[in-house]
């Protein structure tokens, strides 16, 4: 999956509660699914693998692949659960639903099933304060219908919520090195809000209230940016002198000035770096595209 295209989408999200002994067909949901046991006890079984469930467990069944619920016989399972893909899937010419589930895989129509998820994540975990992810499930809960003009102003709000969730059930349940110290986050806010205005302040200003040393900061920043922070800088400020090229008919040495360059030499030795030619070219180059 392209992160670029990566925009969680959930399709309907529920409350399920099962009977006694209540047993599901095999299914394979076109969908991602995400399902937390509330209260009571059962099994699903996947792939040939079996879970024992109760309260807290949460389970993820990535799209296309099959498996089935068995409640308990004397207390039954309950299912805070959604449908979802990781990037939208249009299926309204195919389905009346758009979380469709095939019970038949003979029927199953492969390039209709949602995309996967690039890192792997586990498949049944098990959850505390199970009433604050049940908070998080009861903000986005939705019927099982596509979104229609009347529906759309509720549905943004929706999809609001569940990006929200998704942040913290990937937070919760992958590894740390797929995601950057969350300290960063407020940083990098701060420092973007900072640059847009043109009040920079020193690094130090920035890593001050972290009580962490320069050299760990420079590794916490480039784990959650690619780059150190002074090159992070630099290519902010290259990629907005890039559209006062392409979009405005300021001089160089006025765009230069403009985004705190010490000079047009400086300017220009930075811009023919990090682009392969001179501010001037590429303003040409992009004119004569036109």
């Amino acid at each position: 999956m392209d992160f670029g295209d990566f925009h969680p989408y959930v399709y309907y999200a529920t409350r399920y509660p099962f009977s006694k002994g209540q047993t599901s067909s095999n299914r394979i949901s076109y969908a991602s699914a995400l399902y937390l046991i509330s209260e009571g006890r059962g099994v699903i079984q996947t792939c040939n693998r079996s879970y024992e469930t109760a309260a807290g467990s949460f389970v993820y069944i990535p799209a296309g692949q099959l498996h089935h619920w068995i409640a308990d016989g004397d207390e039954p399972m309950v299912h805070v659960c959604c449908y979802f893909d990781w990037t939208y899937v249009d299926r309204r010419a195919e389905f009346t639903n758009p979380s469709i589930i095939c019970f038949d895989a003979g029927s199953l129509r492969p390039s209709l099933i949602g995309p996967s998820f690039p890192y792997s994540i586990p498949e049944h975990v098990k959850v505390e304060k199970v009433r604050l992810w049940i908070d998080f499930f009861e903000k986005f809960y939705t019927d099982n219908h596509f979104t229609n003009e009347r529906t759309y102003i509720r549905n943004l709000k929706i999809q609001s919520s569940f990006q929200q969730f998704i942040e913290f059930f990937l937070t919760f349940a992958l590894k740390d090195e797929h995601f950057p110290d969350p300290r960063m986050n407020k940083l990098l806010e701060r420092l973007d809000q900072d640059l847009v205005h043109g009040n920079l302040q020193p690094l130090v200003t920035y890593y001050s209230d972290l009580r962490i040393s320069r050299g760990y900061f420079f590794e916490l920043f480039k784990l959650a940016t690619g780059l150190p922070p002074t090159q992070y800088v630099i290519q902010f400020r290259i990629n907005r002198a890039k559209d006062d090229l392409r979009f405005t008919d300021l001089s160089v040495t006025e765009i230069a000035d403009k985004h705190g360059f010490t000079s047009i030499h400086y300017f220009s030795k930075l811009f023919r770096k990090l682009n392969g030619r001179s501010p001037r070219e590429y303003r040409e180059e992009y004119r004569e595209g036109q």
